[in-house]
């Protein structure tokens, strides 16, 4: 898989080693691994859980069914390349061609685009990729950012989902074009 480039982002395929590395906590290995920065509070191994719904051990046993789409943000045209947030998909399409988008971006860097941006990049390749006939995106009626986001994206209302832990989320999709 190859790396996607924006304006400002360097969108980089997560491999397992490097999120072994992010789980064991290992800074060194990671940031030798991505080729950037890791900020100091993030990532860990609470938010690789989160964002792979998946138990660890799946990911360990299929890691490019699972990694599939799923890249760092690393910004790019600067003197250090940092790790400002990610994209996660939820591994290659399902039995229907749906695949999940997610992100996140590091606290210090939240609200200067990255999400859409990277989001936005990640979302065309997944739509031109074969076997994909939707992309779901899912979130809180609350997360005011997350929303604007999705709205960015060109993404549609399709309905609500009961989350074990969030309650009720919003699901928006996108079909290729």
């Amino acid at each position: 898989m190859s790396t996607l480039t924006t304006e400002r982002l360097a969108l980089t395929p997560v491999s397992l080693p490097l999120l072994e590395a992010v789980i064991r906590g290992d800074r060194a290995e990671a940031e030798a691994l991505s080729g950037a920065r890791f900020p100091g509070a993030w990532p860990g191994r609470a938010l690789v859980e989160r964002a792979f719904s998946s138990p660890l051990d799946r990911l360990r046993d299929d890691p490019e069914a699972f990694l599939w789409g799923t890249r760092l943000m690393v910004t790019c045209g600067q003197e250090e390349r940092v790790v400002v947030g990610s994209v996660v998909l939820n591994g290659r399409p399902d039995a229907t061609g749906t695949v999940e988008i997610g992100y996140g971006v590091e606290g210090k860097s939240q609200g200067q685009g990255y999400a859409t941006e990277g989001s936005r990049a990640v979302l065309h390749w997944t739509l031109q990729q074969p076997g994909v006939k939707r992309v779901i995106a899912t979130t809180p009626a609350w997360h005011r950012a997350s929303l604007r986001v999705i709205e960015k994206l060109g993404m549609r209302p399709a309905g609500t989902l009961e989350h074990d832990l969030l309650g009720e989320l919003l699901v928006f999709e996108r079909y290729p074009e």
